[in-house]
């Protein structure tokens, strides 16, 4: 299959993902690339300590519009609901720290926290490890792995790359459709999409 170039458009700061051949990205329907990060209390936190449950791995950056429209409530119901099946979720911040939308540990802590957010963890990939595993390109980019290891999705959040809030009740979300699909012992229908979002600030 051809792999489109990413595509970025400058005036909107929008980058639509699809994974450079120069990056060895986690496959889906392979098993999920391990990883260890540590949160922003300084707590190592595993892939593997969530074994036996699903996963649900965010790619996060509050300087982003992309990621600031879902988090007018999207994203916290998203994760509420998530761990309401007994799904973890893990927030993932893979910016450097000399980018201008770099924030400390208790910076990006504080900032969840005034947004409400409820994810398992918010962890630091300040080195880009765990984000070039996957092959992560923008924020949010969003992937979930199964309770058996497997990576069961890759890629949006839902079907409408705008910043605009009033999109999301019209776009078909991919990760809600996807989660309630593995609560109901079903396959995932769409089990990659087209991930948009701001690109991930990661050190060169």
């Amino acid at each position: 299959m051809q792999r489109r170039p990413l595509l970025i458009a400058s005036a909107a700061g929008l980058a639509l993902a699809a994974t450079p051949t120069t990056w060895a990205a986690a496959t889906v329907g392979q098993p999920a690339p391990g990883f260890t990060l540590t949160d922003t209390t300084g707590k190592p936190v595993r892939l593997a300590d969530f074994k036996g449950r699903a996963v649900v791995l965010e790619w996060n950056n509050p300087g982003c519009p992309f990621a600031r429209k879902h988090y007018q409530g999207n994203m916290q119901a998203l994760q509420k609901e998530a761990a309401a099946q007994g799904v973890a979720w893990l927030a993932i911040n893979s910016t450097e720290t000399a980018s201008g939308d770099y924030l400390s540990p208790a910076q990006l802590a504080r900032w969840m926290q005034d947004k409400q957010a409820a994810p398992t963890a918010t962890l630091m990939d300040e080195d880009g490890t765990a984000g070039r595993a996957y092959g992560a390109r923008v924020t949010p980019h969003m992937y979930i792995v199964s309770a058996q290891g497997v990576l069961v999705y890759a890629g949006g959040i839902d079907s409408i790359p705008s910043v605009r809030v009033d999109d999301i009740p019209k776009a078909t979300n991919f990760v809600r459709q996807a989660l309630a699909e593995i609560k109901a012992g079903k396959p995932v229908s769409v089990t990659t999409s087209q991930a948009y979002g701001c690109s991930v600030k990661y050190k060169s």
